[in-house]
């Protein structure tokens, strides 16, 4: 028998029905009952990693502490769980053929024809069981991505059906989440988009255990009576999620409907406890009852699509409901400063957020300036952070053109420049400085003050740096270079003296906030905006 125990969650008849919140919320319930539990991703495209996808593509590209650039969802995992997650929970078919294929290079599969089955799926195989054989958990989640039907999925489906008979009785589970949609015309909730998923699965050799099924509306006894029977599963095993206000509602949903015990019958593992959800709870009430709201500029390029900068969204969310306010964020294009100046003036923080690329900088830089200018709390990250020392640069170090050589190679004053270890770099994946990166603050900065320590780790995914030959000017005028990697002698960190809060930051805080640990820096951020509201009024 197997140690660990795996459940599987696919999709059917729609993507985006949420696959990644409801993996997170049953990995939740099971966690709060006593077992220690992981999520992992299998997506289907042909990309390495999403490092290389367009935001407005694939949303934003998390980065987790080992330096995987991975999909959004893994934020999820780490915010709903507390626990990090790894290169090994985010797999793509594009990095399952690169490693069939060098292992055919290498000459690994003694002259054999290499095929889908048995060596892509092996490869699938061995991948999802990682986890499992680390020792380090008794339950581990895979969510498959795509849509059940999709051809690219299909090497995925196949593994694991061979690792579902592989594992014997009560070892795997396999869960469908399927969409209920409601015909307005016909006043009613319809079932057979669901049958044909089912039967589509089932086709494959999978037959679910259990449905859950998104929907708008409450699905009634007699659309479980029926669903059980056109899908083989037992009534109770039709599990109803309904659009929910927020998130961080979808647990306790699942609770109530008792996603986590069937899981539990289904796996034959004891009922240790009731689901310890007081402290998630306590965060709920909080968000839900916070009087007073803030407004916070989130100043970005790729704002049309709100998941390029999920995990700020998110952080937000922490942060607000632990200071008892409610944020409103504020989608401001950076190309198109000029039509927002009236809402920058209503603003109570300014958020300049991460991206590449040279388009929208001036929008960015301009922010920067009218938080610095009229005391308004500044929070930059990454890019932001660059924008910031660019806009200081220019305008009160007086150096003409001061910019990025990302964006200007020629600028006779490149505060921001690139690593020599970067210059030679011709691929674009996976070759940024990635993952977790030590940095030690200033004794006596706002910085080591907001971290209560000076020594701190942060993730990063980025290429270019301040450059150091810039950073006496810098401080001179009062802007100091608080954070630095002892290793690289890199800034990390920047502040202003005489400002309320001015924060740059060159690693990415957003991707450490959960909901049991809100990040300290978007903590600090909110209580400055929500002072500077209060006296604002």
């Amino acid at each position: 028998m197997a140690e660990t125990k795996y459940i599987f969650v696919t999709g059917g008849v729609s993507s985006s029905l949420g696959k990644g919140i409801i993996a997170a919320s049953l990995a939740k319930l099971l966690q709060a009952r006593g077992y220690k539990t992981t999520i992992q991703k299998l997506d289907p495209y042909i990309n390495i990693d999403p490092g290389t996808l367009n935001p407005y593509e694939h949303g934003e590209c998390f980065v987790t502490e080992d330096g995987a650039e991975t999909d959004l969802d893994l934020g999820h995992y780490e915010r709903f769980l507390n626990v990090n997650t790894s290169q090994a929970n985010s797999v793509t078919t594009g990095r399952i053929y690169q490693s069939v294929i060098n292992k055919e290079r290498r000459g690994e599969y003694l002259g054999k024809t290499v095929q889908v089955i048995p060596h892509i799926t092996n490869e699938i195989k061995d991948r999802i069981k990682i986890l499992g054989e680390s020792g380090d958990y008794d339950i581990v989640l895979t969510e498959i991505g795509g849509t059940v039907g999709d051809i690219e999925s299909l090497p995925y489906i196949e593994a694991v059906r061979q690792l579902k008979w592989e594992l014997g009785d009560n070892n795997a589970l396999i869960i469908h989440l399927t969409l209920i949609p409601y015909l307005s015309a016909a006043g009613e909730l319809k079932t057979k988009p669901t049958q044909h998923s089912v039967k589509t699965l089932m086709e494959s050799g999978i037959s679910p255990e259990i449905l859950v099924c998104r929907t708008e509306h409450h699905i009634g006894e007699d659309i479980r009576k029926k669903l059980a029977l056109f899908c083989n599963v037992k009534q109770e095993a039709v599990i109803e999620s309904i659009d929910a206000d927020t998130i961080y509602d979808v647990p306790n949903l699942m609770v109530e409907e008792g996603l986590d015990v069937i899981a539990l019958e289904k796996l034959k593992l004891p009922n240790k406890q009731e689901p310890d959800l007081k402290q998630w709870n306590s965060f709920l009430s909080r968000l839900k009852n916070a009087k007073t709201t803030l407004k916070i500029g989130l100043v970005g390029k790729y704002v049309e699509l709100q998941d390029s900068y999920k995990s700020i969204l998110e952080a937000f969310i922490h942060a607000g409901a632990y200071n008892d306010v409610k944020i409103e964020t504020i989608s401001i294009h950076s190309e198109f400063m000029d039509d927002n100046t009236e809402i920058i003036k209503s603003l109570d923080g300014i958020l300049v957020a991460p991206g590449f690329g040279e388009r929208g900088i001036q929008g960015k830089i301009e922010a920067v300036k009218y938080a610095r200018e009229h005391q308004i709390p500044f929070f930059g990250i990454c890019l932001g952070m660059q924008m910031a020392i660019i806009e200081f640069a220019r305008n009160v170090l007086n150096l003409e053109n001061a910019n990025s050589t990302e964006m200007d190679k020629n600028t006779p004053h490149p505060v921001i420049d690139i690593m020599d270890d970067q210059k030679k770099i011709v691929d674009m994946g996976g070759t940024m400085r990635l993952g977790a990166w030590d940095c030690e603050l200033r004794e006596g900065s706002k910085l080591a003050e907001i971290y209560q320590s000076q020594n701190i780790s942060e993730r990063h995914r980025h290429r270019y740096e301040v450059n150091n030959k810039y950073v006496d000017q810098l401080e001179e005028k009062g802007m100091i270079c608080s954070g630095r990697n002892k290793e690289t002698d890199l800034v990390e960190t920047i502040e202003l003296e005489d400002h309320p809060f001015f924060v740059g930051v060159q690693f990415h805080p957003e991707y450490k906030s959960t909901v049991s640990n809100p990040h300290p820096l978007f903590m600090a951020f909110v209580e400055a905006a929500k002072k500077f509201n209060t006296e604002k009024e």
